[in-house]
């Protein structure tokens, strides 16, 4: 049986949204780590109207990173290692 329940990491622990229904204490789990694609902003010291000015500049540059061509730099150290 499978049971899934979105959580929490913090301070070295799992915190859930839900307590699990007819799951004995005890049952082995698997933790699987998902990555945001958010970015904290004032985390790197960009406040709001800082990050506006870096989006307008970079704009620019999209069509080019969301080219097929560009695609190679997805996985790039495997790439690098096919060549």
């Amino acid at each position: 049986m499978l049971t899934s329940i979105e959580g929490t990491y913090r301070n070295g622990r799992v915190e859930l949204t839900e307590q699990p229904i007819d799951v004995d204490e005890g049952t082995r789990v698997i933790v699987t780590f998902i990555r945001s694609n958010e970015i904290d902003l004032a985390s790197q010291g960009i406040n709001e109207a800082q990050a506006e000015i870096l989006r307008s500049h970079l704009a620019t540059f999209a069509d080019d990173w969301e080219s097929q061509e560009m695609s190679i730099y997805d996985n790039y150290n495997a790439a690098k290692t096919n060549l």
